[in-house]
């Protein structure tokens, strides 16, 4: 089937929708031109301004090309008579498409479209347009092609330039990510090598009374592996250990539980946090709970692992926990593994951050079933009222404030 032709004003359109807005544009271009008076200067000065003031709203490039129109009339006509005044000038029958001229071909023929700029074809000649690069006459199409290159080329640089400064940012908090990491990993390393030394002079050293919480002065023994460590940082409180894992920390404790979330050992700011005791607990009465804190980070660091014990596979492969205050050497044997969160006050639920003392063997009993019934698989492993706990908890991203938590108990040595 032949597809059908849709031309107005000497330009082809591709779908019948172009074809009927260039169809209006046409009409109202008739309408301009019968209320103009095209021999005079005043009138086509009057709408070239209103043309490129978009006082006429067009939809196709027939709008450009009568504008071009318009604006090659009046270079003529200062041409032809660059001194007469503008006044009583009636329409000159020299220039073809005027409203006024009787004989010719009618407004918006192919006349007009010449007087645009457009030759016919096989016409050699000039109309006073502006010139390509390639000596040609521009027509409004190459000027409006031209036009949307540029805006184009402008809307690149400026995506260039987002995506650039993105980058930029990215690999900034990438550098300052990657730097907390080394700065961590090498901070705990020279800790975990000076640990390992015995210090030499370790009668000599004076580590001062210690206290608890309280206030209350103890004589108990520091071991002789974290006396070294405690004269370097007072908050040590001791170690925690898994096999196999990131796990390997010194464990610190102060009356603020929000200021080890984003501090280091040496008290400068560090989104990896450090592992902390709850400010309650009490390492010399001692508490029935001891419970450790730790961020879940991305790169493995902190409690970062803790949830490998989501796993029964690795929790039979990895049953124990080292745990040390540093008064005294501690194994725990992991009994329960659950997911929780933090709940609001008024909600009336088990809260495992609130168990730090059973004040009874009923109390103790409880929170036992509490956890066992939350456990994600059976240990076989349970305690009784007098057992030393130990608590692990880290964010878990599954639920807003949620939480994993490993529970364990003291076991003596083999």
């Amino acid at each position: 089937m032949e597809r059908k032709v849709l031309i107005v004003e000497g330009r082809q359109f591709r779908t019948e929708s172009d074809y009927a807005q260039a169809k209006r544009d046409k009409e109202l271009i008739d309408k301009i031109r019968g209320e103009t008076d095209f021999g005079d200067r005043e009138a086509l000065e009057r709408l070239r301004n209103d043309l490129r003031g978009g006082r006429y709203k067009f939809m196709t490039l027939l709008g450009r090309d009568f504008l071009d129109e318009v604006e090659e009339l009046l270079k003529k006509s200062r041409a032809d008579n660059p001194a007469a005044g503008t006044a009583g000038r009636r329409p000159d029958a020299r220039h073809p498409g005027f409203p006024g001229q009787k004989k010719g071909m009618r407004a918006g023929s192919r006349n007009a479209s010449l007087a645009s700029g457009r030759q016919a074809p096989g016409q050699a000649g000039n109309s006073g347009g502006k010139k390509n690069r390639f000596g040609r006459q521009s027509s409004g199409r190459e000027r409006f092609v031209a036009e949307e290159l540029r805006k184009r080329e402008k809307r690149r640089k400026l995506t260039i330039f987002v995506c650039s400064l993105a980058a930029a940012c990215c690999l900034g908090y990438f550098g300052i990510y990657s730097y907390y990491i080394y700065r961590t990993r090498s901070t705990y390393q020279k800790m975990s090598e000076l640990k390992e030394k015995t210090a030499a002079a370790a009668s000599q050293a004076d580590t001062g009374p210690l206290y608890t919480l309280d206030g209350d002065p103890e004589d108990r023994e520091v071991l002789d592996e974290y006396k070294n460590l405690l004269l370097q940082n007072k908050k040590l409180i001791g170690w925690v250990k898994i096999d196999d894992t990131n796990i390997d920390y010194p464990v610190m404790q102060t009356s603020d539980n929000e200021y080890y979330l984003d501090h280091n050992l040496n008290q400068e700011y560090d989104k990896n946090g450090t592992i902390f005791m709850d400010k309650d607990c009490d390492v010399l009465k001692p508490s029935t709970n001891y419970i450790l804190y730790g961020h879940h980070m991305k790169s493995g660091q902190m409690f970062g692992q803790l949830d490998l014990y989501k796993k029964q596979s690795f929790y039979e492969e990895h049953p124990y926990i080292q745990f040390d205050t540093i008064y005294e050497k501690g194994t725990y044997q992991v009994m329960y593994v659950f997911r929780s969160r933090v709940y609001k006050e008024t909600e009336i639920v088990f809260k495992y951050y609130q168990f730090i003392d059973a004040n009874s063997e009923q109390e103790f009993d409880s929170n036992m079933a509490e956890m066992a019934e939350m456990s994600l698989y059976d240990t076989g492993v349970t305690a009784e009222y007098g057992d030393q706990l130990l608590t692990l908890s880290t964010c878990d991203y599954q639920e807003t404030d949620g939480r994993f938590v490993v529970v364990a108990k003291k076991i003596a040595k083999e």
